[in-house]
């Protein structure tokens, strides 16, 4: 990660600072810049008093609108704002109950990768659809920064081999975290399409296949076979010359000798006992 994900750390700072000292500016004097002295006093009280516990709710409280701007940057990507925020909340507490002001450090440049690494956990290991290994989650995630930097740099999108150059890992760790990210979020079948010309909107499903009639064809045969196989030889016959070859009720009475009546009569009797034996009634309880 190194540069990259430093680089993204130090943008979302200024981008932090410059948007949300704005807003706060509007309605207090207060600034994340001043939040230290706070810490200060936070860390000179003891722990588990009234007085430190309600310190330490007014620092968070002063903090969280960081984390609802966080969260809004990374809105877009299949996650609903509400989620992200609450987990960027929980960077937030984590980033006030971690920080010590004793290491010179601002709060803001100690908060914001805080938080930031939150959000993109959440990222990484609750909202894939399909199940990726952990060492492809964290090379997509570094592909996600490496694509606008690269993009930026050479005025197109970046080759997997361009990608792979620029994060020193091999060619195939960059192919497989780019089809990774097609397991990133999955559409349900149910879900409309925008509608072309006069066509009204469809859905993934209805261009699916349809149930195959030969599944019933497959039952059917499989019910009546048995019974075929037992029926007198010239009722088969009879069967197999009407439906097997499409011979007329006439033909086949010249092929038997007999008369047209007496064909038509054989298939009535015929196809009455298979409905029997294939779909016998049902016993009434």
């Amino acid at each position: 990660m190194g540069a990259s994900l430093s680089m993204e750390f130090n943008m979302a700072i200024d981008d932090t600072i410059r948007t949300d000292n704005t807003k706060r500016s509007a309605s207090s004097s207060d600034s994340y810049d001043n939040l230290e002295p706070w810490f200060d006093k936070l860390a000179g009280m003891q722990a588990g008093t009234a007085d430190r516990i309600r310190l330490r709710e007014e620092i968070i409280a002063l903090a969280m609108p960081m984390g609802e701007h966080i969260a809004r940057r990374y809105t877009g990507r299949g996650v609903e704002y509400e989620d992200l925020a609450q987990v960027a909340a929980l960077g937030v507490v984590l980033a006030v109950d971690r920080f010590d002001p004793g290491r010179g450090a601002t709060f803001i440049g100690f908060a914001v990768p805080t938080i930031m690494g939150e959000v993109k956990r959440y990222f990484r290991d609750s909202t894939w659809a399909v199940r990726v290994p952990r060492a492809v989650k964290d090379t997509q995630q570094r592909v996600s920064v490496a694509i606008p930097q690269l993009f930026q740099r050479l005025g197109r999108n970046p080759t997997a081999r361009e990608l792979a150059e620029h994060l020193l890992l091999d060619p195939a760790e960059i192919t497989q975290a780019l089809i990774a990210n097609n397991a990133y979020r999955a559409d349900s079948l149910d879900t409309s399409e925008p509608a072309e010309d006069d066509q009204a909107p469809s859905s993934p499903i209805t261009s699916l296949g349809r149930t195959d009639p030969g599944y019933g064809l497959i039952e059917d045969s499989l019910t009546v076979g048995p019974l075929l196989a037992a029926m007198p030889t010239r009722d088969r016959a009879v069967l197999t010359l009407r439906y097997g070859h499409n011979h007329t009720q006439a033909q086949i009475a010249r092929e038997l000798g007999v008369s047209q009546m007496h064909v038509s009569r054989m298939l009535t009797r015929i196809l009455s006992q298979l409905h029997s034996k294939a779909l016998p009634p049902v016993e009434a309880a």
